[in-house]
């Protein structure tokens, strides 16, 4: 009986290697020889199909200079189309073949269906050329036809179809357990019941979106038959750089018009907008140094240096660096004089140096531990806390909170006194033994950078000596 069995489990074993060539619906029962373990870890989820891949984005057109003089001139500047993204693969089926007649006595969850992949995104097209045209006389241009459209951009990919999720074959079933020796008191036996659970299915990938269209080429003209030479309207150097070292700034002025179809052939095809050489701009930028520190101390500190459409000089430093300084023009000549230059880390650093005598006399000394407050200028604003404990106060109560007068703010250096008992504060808020809660706010500014620092200080006042 043996031997039969064995001759019969080739066969068996082949039967169930090929159920995954079955319908998804489909339910087969195999009774391999194989454990309970094996069931309940061994789900054949089916693949997810891979993602298409992106679609490239097209060439932009050329960019030409010509030079025109009245002879037809003849251009496409065209960007190409992108390419098409690539369709998102199918998931694959799962492995339905986890199923067998025998009734394990353990829960099982069928595999799920592979996710489609998602379709590449097609590119973009590219975009027109520009085209600068030099010209002595303007009514030459309208022997120019050009195209300069932007290519189309390509189509998304679709999205991969996912696959149905495993059925099961039975949806519940009894195991029955025993424990004990059959025959004997100790003898129990319990039924328990298992389920089955069918698969996901696998989600549709998404299809990949359409690629841009590219932009149009645009149109400059220059009055003139010279090229333009290139400019240079920005720069960023460090500081120390800036060390009796000229910086010549350059830039082409160009005035912005509308209408560009009315100045090229008809049926050309291009930007609406184009521009107008109007002159070319230069200047020489130079720093003076009268900042105590020396220039070469704040090293790597970047500048950046700007020449605008006015001919004027925008001088940019780095957002850790506080400068103050005044800008004279003379000429050609743009000078910028640094009276102080101070790092953004010593602007806050102010402390409580001393909280002394009571009443009227009643003030806060604060010291600048940088020793910049010759240059920066600095307001104060109080919150004003007290709490008495001689009548039973067990809570604080705000007795002031707003700005300091400026005449109650005297400065030695970099040592500031805070006349707080000149504030509106009560009197009983002000007498030895009461206990207080102060928060100042220090607003330092110094040209157009500004920054707020809280400073804090709790205790009694004391009997004056």
């Amino acid at each position: 009986m043996h031997n039969g069995f064995r001759s019969k489990l080739p066969l068996l074993l082949t039967f169930c290697l090929f159920t995954s060539f079955l319908p998804a619906s489909d339910s087969v029962l195999c009774p391999a020889v194989a454990s309970d373990e094996y069931y309940k870890v061994a789900r054949n989820d089916g693949r997810d199909g891979r993602i298409g891949t992106d679609g490239r984005s097209g060439r932009s057109g050329e960019n030409q200079n010509i030079v025109v003089n009245g002879s037809p001139v003849n251009l496409d500047l065209s960007g190409k189309d992108g390419e098409d993204g690539e369709d998102g693969e199918h998931g694959d089926r799962p492995d339905c073949g986890y199923q067998r007649d025998a009734r394990v006595s353990h829960d099982i969850n069928a595999p799920n269906g592979g996710n489609g992949g998602n379709g590449g995104r097609g590119g973009d097209g590219g975009n027109g050329g520009s085209l600068t045209v030099y010209y002595s006389n303007l009514a030459d241009l309208r022997n120019i036809s050009i195209r300069a459209t932007g290519g189309e951009g390509g189509r998304g990919g679709r999205g991969g179809n996912g696959t149905e999720g495993c059925h099961c074959h039975r949806r519940s079933w009894e195991v029955k357990t025993c424990t004990g020796t059959p025959g004997s008191s100790d003898y129990k036996c319990t039924d328990k019941t298992y389920r089955c659970s069918d698969g996901n299915d696998g989600r549709d990938g998404s299809d990949g979106s359409d690629g841009s269209q590219g932009r149009l080429g645009t149109l400059s003209i220059v009055n003139g038959k010279e090229a333009l030479a290139a400019d240079t309207p920005t720069v960023q150097l460090a500081i120390s750089e800036l060390t009796n070292k000229p910086v010549n700034l350059s830039k082409n002025k160009w005035n912005q018009r509308i209408g560009a179809a009315s100045v090229l052939a008809p049926g050309s095809a291009i930007a609406d907008d184009y521009r107008e050489f109007e002159q070319r701009l230069e200047e020489t930028f130079q720093i003076v140094w009268q900042e105590r520190q020396p220039i070469t101390s704040f090293g790597n500190q970047a500048v950046t240096l700007n020449l605008t459409d006015n001919k004027q000089v925008e001088v940019t430093f780095a957002e850790d660096l506080w400068v103050d300084g005044n800008t004279k023009n003379e000429a050609n000549l743009t000078t910028f004089t640094v009276n102080h230059a101070i790092p953004k880390k010593d602007v806050t650093r102010l402390a409580v140096a001393e909280f002394a005598e009571a009443g009227q006399n009643l003030n806060l000394k604060i010291v600048d531990l940088a020793a910049k407050s010759d240059a920066i200028n600095t307001q104060f604003r109080i919150k004003f806390l007290a709490k008495d404990n001689l009548y039973g106060s067990s809570s604080y109560k705000t007795e002031y909170e707003g700005d300091i007068p400026n005449e109650l703010v005297t400065r030695d250096y970099n040592r500031f006194t805070l006349a707080l008992g000149k504030l509106k504060i009560p009197d009983e808020a002000l007498r030895p033994g009461v206990n207080v809660d102060i928060e100042v706010v220090a607003t330092r500014s110094l040209g157009i950078r500004s920054a707020k620092q809280t400073i804090s200080w709790q205790g009694a006042i004391r009997k004056p000596r």
